[in-house]
């Protein structure tokens, strides 16, 4: 499964357990999924910034991470 599909796998899983139409029983198996999967998003979210990290330089080749962070944080807070 791709970052889309494990994602859009994780929002449905969510929604279900929020609706609480399903049972206790049906709910773990659940819960476990989506856990797994929220794991595997954060893992592909971290190895990304880090190339990220890694892409963005300024003009004398010195990495300009922190301004990345900036950005990163200012677009976490809008969300």
């Amino acid at each position: 499964m791709n970052f889309e599909e494990s994602l859009g796998r994780l929002e449905e899983i969510v929604k279900n357990l929020e609706e609480g139409e399903i049972s206790l029983e049906e709910s773990l198996p659940l819960f476990e999924e989506g856990i797994k999967l929220l794991t595997k998003l954060k893992d592909y979210l971290d190895k990304a910034e880090t190339k990220i990290e890694k892409l963005i330089k300024d003009s004398e080749g010195k990495f300009k991470i922190n301004e990345y962070r900036e950005l990163s944080k200012r677009l976490e807070e809008e969300s």
